[in-house]
């Protein structure tokens, strides 16, 4: 009968399998609607927050919608190359990092991460907003409810695995490119005749407008429109960060993605603004502007008396809502990545480099999750807050990176062909992103930006406090492995201990050929002396982030654990007992680590298990958190079935 979390997230998935790097793997199609549905749902708000900040001047929508297709392309040919020079993924908080320095990279990375929590908090809320717009009002007290439990469905679908989340949306994502492709294209082929005149319309009014209010009057309100319409280029970095996920070979996949997203959204944007200006469509109460457009266009479609304009018109505005839960997706799909990425780097905690039974950074997706849960609790689901709080981070996030690529073009200037070129990219696409930077906080800074600001500069202090206790741990963990690492040994003795399965058997879990192992199995020997007659080391080579990319990291990391496993085996045998090694290879630490002591127990039956844990004067909940925590879990794990394991005291400073 099936477990109640197999019901829910489906069968483990075997990491050792060498096809399931490709089944789990995303094609340049999947990926699209997965990582790209964040920027193609922007053009729900996007495109309506620019044109309402242009005031009775709307014929400069004309040049914005320009403006924005232009900045979409720019700003996705400045990540392809981003892309090329970093093909394992990483993103801003790569660059960042790679190319200006550690703290560059953490400000980027924390930024990043507060970014795609609120992606997750505006999406989830403006979707729900959308489908209870379609409902009696009296439902409307259960909208904060249902919010926050679309979080959790989002969150249970991803642990499920990458592909199943995203193919399941699929054909929402479908309906809404399909309807809003018709949308545009009878919005402007259905007005050709209106072209010119608008042309014309827009010359006059904007020469007529610069001789009464003056040049740089007009060019301020442009720019305004053009940076409070920022949020419509969100999502773009998604790929860059998600690079783990797509199918080989990846920079090929990538910039696939990348022409789709940035196709699909310069089209839909632009093409909803000059919508907007043909149509001539103004704001009405209870209705966004999108849902103003489709009501002009379709409202006296009629077929045999069915009024296939009002299908027509539920069914857009449904897909658009619906999209806005896709759009979650790139949340949960490249923010865990990140964390992921951050965690290597020891700026947050190692856990949430560690992947679960369906191989996914289940540890990230929870935390962005909660944190959703938590934004959209504390704003009380409103969008008009939420959308304060988006889209200033994802703008400091790409002028860093820019800035990165830049400083890497002039360094190699004489190495790389066409550097120039390249510079000019990443340089136009800093100069863009860094200006819609400065005006976004300008404009939204009193209005509640600040509140996002306080926030990322809070995480990246949290940050700053992680590495540094891990950095003061590091260094004690160096001079043990020093002291312990290089104590004499004995010579090999001309014959080995025989094996007798029978006798007392110490069974040692370890982790690397370190000092911490080495202070254990010492501690052993100091306690019971000869009283062991074998002693047995085990441990499980943990594949993460950072080794599942390939057939060939699991490889190494089996080859890497095997090769550390030999030493403590020579150690022992040099100490005068018979010793042998057991492992595994997996993502469950625990699970592996209880199957395989079984197994152990079961072939020596006169044993008992030892297990090393760092010991802080002050135990705590952050100690817990950053430190493993897997001698007492087993420990746990394994008393009730009769299993003896005891836990080795190491003090930690």
């Amino acid at each position: 009968m099936k477990s109640i979390k197999e019901m829910l997230l489906g069968k483990r998935r075997n990491p050792l399998d060498p096809h399931i790097f490709h089944q789990i793997s995303l094609i340049a199609l999947l990926a699209w609607i997965g990582l790209g549905a964040d920027g193609l749902s922007s053009s729900a708000y996007g495109p309506e927050e620019a044109f309402l900040a242009l005031g009775q001047y709307t014929h400069l929508a004309l040049y914005l919608a320009v403006a924005t297709a232009a900045t979409v392309f720019i700003i996705s040919a400045s990540y392809s190359q981003l892309i090329e020079l970093f093909p394992t993924g990483g993103g801003g908080y790569l660059v960042a990092t790679k190319l200006l320095g550690p703290f560059p990279g953490l400000v980027t990375g924390s930024a990043l991460v507060v970014d795609y929590v609120l992606t997750i908090a505006i999406s989830i809320s403006s979707g729900v907003d959308a489908i209870f717009s379609f409902l009696p009002p009296a439902l409307a007290i259960y909208k904060l409810y249902v919010k926050a439990f679309m979080v959790i469905v989002l969150v249970i679908l991803n642990l499920r695995g990458v592909k199943e989340s995203v193919v399941i949306l699929t054909p929402i994502f479908i309906t809404f490119v399909v309807t809003h492709i018709f949308l545009i294209f009878y919005s402007i082929f259905g007005h050709l005749g209106e072209l010119p005149l608008m042309l014309g319309d827009t010359v006059r009014e904007t020469h007529q407008a610069i001789q009464t209010q003056g040049f740089f009057a007009m060019l301020f309100i442009l720019l305004r429109a053009y940076s409070l319409g920022g949020g419509t280029y969100t999502g773009i970095e998604a790929v860059s960060n998600g690079m783990q996920i797509l199918r080989e070979p990846r920079v090929h996949t990538a910039k696939k993605t990348m022409l789709y997203m940035a196709t699909s959204l310069a089209f839909t944007a632009g093409g909803i603004l000059v919508g907007y200006l043909l149509i001539r469509v103004r704001p009405q109460e209870g209705m966004t502007l999108n849902a103003v457009l489709i009501n002009m266009i379709s409202q006296n479609w009629n077929w045999f008396g069915i009024p296939i304009g009002t299908l027509f018109f539920y069914i857009t505005l449904i897909s658009e809502g619906l999209l806005l839960f896709v759009a979650a997706q790139s949340g949960f799909l490249a923010g865990p990545r990140v964390l992921a990425n951050m965690a290597q780097d020891s700026w947050v905690p190692h856990r949430f480099s560690h992947l679960s039974d369906q191989l996914v950074t289940k540890n990230g997706i929870w935390l962005m999750g909660m944190a959703a849960v938590a934004v959209i609790l504390g704003s009380h689901g409103s969008v008009h807050v939420l959308v304060v709080l988006y889209s200033i981070n994802v703008f400091l996030t790409f002028t860093s990176a820019q800035l990165g690529m830049c400083v890497h073009w002039w360094k190699v200037k004489d190495e790389v062909d066409h550097w120039k070129r390249k510079l000019t990219i990443n340089g136009v696409g800093m100069v863009l992103t860094f200006g819609i930077l400065i005006a976004t906080i300008t404009i939204k800074f009193m209005e509640g930006g600040w509140v996002t600001l306080a926030i990322t500069t809070s995480l990246i202090g949290v940050c700053l406090w992680i590495r540094a206790h891990y950095t003061q741990m590091g260094k004690y963990l160096k001079r043990l492995d020093k002291t312990l690492m290089s104590i004499p040994l004995p010579p090999a003795a001309s014959s080995s201990p025989l094996k007798d399965a029978k006798a007392p058997t110490a069974v040692l879990l370890v982790s690397g050929y370190n000092g911490l192992g080495i202070h254990s199995l010492l501690a052993i020997i100091k306690a019971f002396g000869k009283h062991y007659k074998n002693i047995v080391f085990i441990s499980v080579g943990v594949i993460d982030t950072s080794k599942f990319k390939g057939v060939r990291e699991v490889e190494n990391l089996t080859e890497n654990t095997v090769s550390n496993l030999k030493k403590y085996v020579d150690l022992a045998s040099r100490l005068g007992y018979y010793s042998e090694y057991h492992y595994t290879i997996g993502v469950d630490v625990m699970d592996e680590i209880e199957k395989i002591c079984r197994e152990t127990v079961a072939e020596y039956p006169n044993s008992i298990i030892y297990a090393g844990k760092l010991i802080f004067k002050e135990e705590n909940f952050i100690n817990r958190l950053l430190h493993n925590q897997a001698a007492l879990t087993i420990q746990s794990r394994l008393l009730y079935s009769g299993i003896q394991v005891v836990v080795l005291p190491i003090r930690a400073l």
